[in-house]
């Protein structure tokens, strides 16, 4: 079965950084693989995205600021998030995403940026 677990999130202060992670197992054939984050009584919104082939689409708001990267031989993707900001408070989840479209999520983790 598919595994997908994040880590990483945590309490930073305005201007800090934090790196996530996202380890998956088992079998999936994937067209892309992605960080989404939903803050209180806002939409899921995507964040950061790296494709099967390596291209890379980020957000406006975090184009600058946040990196996404994977290593394939540890089935792993990461966010690097520096520079953060309030705005940039939310419960992060991992996705993965098949060719077929259907979407495997992570449980999220809890990143908040407050002083």
């Amino acid at each position: 079965q598919v595994q997908i677990v994040e880590s990483g999130g945590g309490l930073v202060q305005p201007g800090g950084s934090l790196r996530l992670s996202c380890a998956r197992s088992g079998v999936i054939f994937m067209s892309a693989m992605g960080w989404y984050r939903q803050a209180p009584g806002k939409q899921r919104e995507l964040v950061a995205r790296i494709t099967s082939g390596g291209s890379t689409d980020y957000a406006d708001s975090v184009k600058g600021r946040f990196t996404i990267s994977r290593d394939n031989a540890k089935n792993t993707v990461y966010l690097q998030m520096n520079s953060l900001k309030p705005e940039d408070t939310a419960v992060y989840y991992c996705n993965v995403r098949n060719y077929q479209g259907l979407d495997y999520w992570g449980q999220g983790t809890q990143v908040t940026v407050s002083s």
